[in-house]
């Protein structure tokens, strides 16, 4: 964050937000004032001498708790306050996006005493009730996430790779997978997934394990494959991931955008940076629209057939600017089983998307193909 003087503009709406106590005692030394600043779920308990004194004129409180007397004299210098929610699962006020580490707390007592699996046992009470209060908490929740993303991505070259969740590690195509996403993350691009199991834990693996000799990516592999989905215990599946990190601390970073509406499905502790949302098109539509460097399809079922035609709908008509690049993986996948390509080459003919999509048979032809459509 790069605070400016609150009597000038600002060079855009993240110089605004505080996130931490650290940035919120920078802009107070720095300018003295708080007004029009956002501070986003930071414990303001310690700072009510601040709060009693300084200027927070058009300032917004989200979700941060204070003395009561420091929250009332803020409402009466014109700011608006949000206050935390008690009981929650989950902060809809967050900051940034989350850790493996915070999503999977507590998984020595099992996956079910988790944030991630008690904040989808929450979902699955609420999010039928009709109670505009639990929807607008979600929607909270995931712009906040959203906003927290586009900070963290701010001039990356991002790379997606899409495929099912049924790919069980230990197997060949997992294996292809993780050599996919461990060469992409070399090549300086940041690995995006939906961030689930299968295809998407794979790629998330390669890119941590991109900082490594190949021996690691070995190793890790063969422990993996002890627990090769997350049926039937996605304790042990979990286990088993972060005995992997345990041994190899300090992995290469991707993103993950995984969901709480596909709740049965955890996310994957490979991702450095986990943007978990309520709202599965927001995840979905996020996800492709973040990929700038384009999008590998690896063989997958209606979730990855719809999100091929979810990213190809704005190339078709350039609404995001020229067309970004889109490999799929597998001739016999997509022209036989699900023929998705005969109807994206369609699409594209005579479109200045047609000189961006291709289609491959082997994984290990990808990275080549994704560069060649880049130009």
């Amino acid at each position: 964050m790069h605070p400016t003087t609150p009597a000038q503009p600002f060079d855009g709406p993240h110089d605004r937000e505080i996130e931490s106590l650290v940035e919120f005692d920078e802009v107070v030394t720095a300018h003295g004032a708080l007004a029009h600043f956002r501070v986003q779920s930071v414990d303001l308990t310690g700072r009510t001498d601040a709060l009693l004194s300084l200027d927070a004129s058009g300032a917004v409180f989200l979700g941060c708790p204070m003395d009561p007397a420091a929250a009332a004299r803020v409402r009466a210098c014109g700011a608006l306050v949000f206050p935390p929610v008690p009981g929650l699962p989950f902060d809809p006020y967050r900051g940034r996006v989350y850790s493996p580490d915070e999503l999977f707390a507590s998984l020595d007592e099992g996956y079910e005493a988790t944030p991630d699996a008690r904040t989808y046992a929450w979902f699955q009470r609420t999010k039928g009730d009709g109670d505009v209060f639990g929807s607008m908490l979600r929607s909270l929740h995931d712009d906040a996430v959203s906003d927290a993303l586009d900070e963290l991505l701010a001039g990356e070259r991002v790379v997606g790779v899409m495929g099912g969740h049924a790919m069980a590690r230990g197997t060949e195509e997992y294996t292809g997978a993780t050599r996919l996403g461990r060469e992409l993350a070399r090549t300086g691009l940041t690995v995006a997934t939906g961030g689930g199991p299968g295809a998407m834990e794979a790629a998330n693996l390669g890119a941590y394990a991109a900082p490594f000799d190949p021996g690691m990516l070995t190793e890790a592999l063969r422990i993996l494959a002890k627990a090769p989905g997350f049926t039937p215990s996605v304790t042990d599946w979990a286990r088993a991931a972060f005995e992997v990190r345990a041994n190899w601390p300090g992995g290469g970073p991707s993103v993950a955008l995984p969901t709480w509406f596909y709740g049965h499905e955890p996310p994957n502790p490979f991702a450095a940076h986990i943007a978990k949302y309520f709202s599965n098109a927001t995840r979905e539509d996020g996800l492709l629209a973040r990929c700038t460097a384009g999008v590998v399809f690896l063989p997958g079922a209606a979730g990855t057939v719809q999100e091929i035609f979810d990213n190809a709908t704005p190339n078709y008509y350039e609404s995001r600017g020229e067309p970004t690049p889109m490999v799929l993986v597998d001739r016999a996948h997509w022209t036989r089983r699900l023929p998705a390509w005969p109807l994206l080459r369609s699409l594209a003919r005579e479109r200045s998307m047609e000189s961006r999509i291709t289609l491959v048979d082997r994984i290990e032809e990808a990275p080549e193909a994704l560069k060649r459509l880049s130009g």
